[in-house]
């Protein structure tokens, strides 16, 4: 049976020392003896000085280069080898006990290879947190969304989702998966840099016969955006050209129907963001666009690579149910 011991807490920090000093100790705090370590980016705010002189227990793996999200955890994740892994964002809190439902989750689920927590605001403490929420889904054109958070609407958390449950895609927030399936299924992309690659992954776990659940007796309290904000163009621009990358990757029939109809709803967007006088993300999407239509060829071909499966979304168009029927809640 696997113990708290068997879990690697792995932290990517890039210039978040003060995001360390932070939240590191709660984690100290409430994960019993599990593993903790910090993957360093190369920070050049002394971070890795920071952690070396306060927090000697924790084990430092520090990477050649800032190669954002997914290379970060690809080249960290070599040096770990503890089966049970928590890919775990510098700006959350944890709390009491966040690790044995966890652990318990996966013993007795063989199938289960990732699994989320509950994720709230660390601002707002009884709200959902946007990224992630409750637990995330996809629908047929590509657009994320979770239990908890649709588009910009964000529930306060009253219990409705206090049941854990099968989901498509965990937040890479706080992002728990078997050592041993992250490995066989080759990590993260790596041409994502940051953004939508733990629903790539998910994507390729739901392809290969595994599940991935929320457990909601486990909570944490994500800050969110504290490295790149949602005012930040290029956070759009990697989410719109990672979308694409994404359908393109894995749905099993319809894909160019799909594609096109994304990339109409991208225009959309675009020409919605010029309307608010902000010409710098319409051309984020632009910028988005151009980069898909270059890496169109690499994307066709790891299409081909990896398997297929149906019944991946929940609803029709996400789009359409919260803008024309105005539906605002899971």
């Amino acid at each position: 049976m696997l113990q708290t011991k068997d879990l690697a807490i792995v932290i990517l920090n890039w210039n978040g020392k003060a995001l360390l000093k932070k939240f590191l100790p709660s984690v100290i705090k409430f994960s019993d003896d599990a593993v903790i370590y910090v993957a360093d980016n190369a920070s050049t705010d002394n971070s890795v000085e920071y952690i070396s002189q306060h927090y000697p227990t924790v084990k430092l793996i520090c990477n050649t280069e800032n190669g954002g999200y997914a290379k970060g955890y690809n080249d960290a994740l070599k040096h770990v080898k503890e089966p049970l892994l928590c890919l775990l964002n510098s700006d959350i809190e944890v709390t009491k006990n966040w690790l044995q439902p966890i652990v318990f989750t996966f013993n007795h689920e063989a199938n289960t290879a990732i699994i989320q927590p509950k994720i709230l605001d660390y601002n707002n403490k009884s709200y959902f947190e946007y990224a992630g929420a409750a637990g995330g889904f996809i629908d047929k054109y590509g657009y994320p969304y979770c239990r908890g958070r649709i588009f910009d609407t964000i529930e306060k958390d009253h219990g409705q989702y206090n049941n854990s449950t099968t989901i498509f895609w965990a937040s890479g927030a706080c992002f728990f998966i078997r050592n041993e399936v992250f490995k066989s299924l080759n990590g993260f992309d790596e041409t994502y840099f940051a953004h939508m690659e733990e629903i790539d992954l998910c994507w390729n776990a739901f392809n290969s016969n595994y599940t991935t659940k929320y457990v909601s007796d486990s909570t944490v309290f994500h800050v969110g955006g504290a490295t790149l904000s949602n005012t930040n163009a290029k956070k759009t621009y990697l989410n719109f050209r990672n979308s694409l990358y994404t359908l393109v990757k894995h749905t099993d029939k319809h894909v160019l129907f799909r594609v096109l109809f994304k990339m109409v709803l991208d225009g959309i967007a675009g020409l919605r963001y010029l309307f608010q006088l902000k010409p710098t993300f319409f051309f984020a999407i632009l910028k988005a666009h151009f980069s898909f239509y270059s890496n169109l060829p690499r994307l066709i071909k790891q299409r081909k690579q990896r398997p297929k499966r149906s019944g991946y979304y929940k609803t029709e168009s996400i789009v359409w149910s919260y803008f024309v029927k105005k539906r605002k809640v899971f």
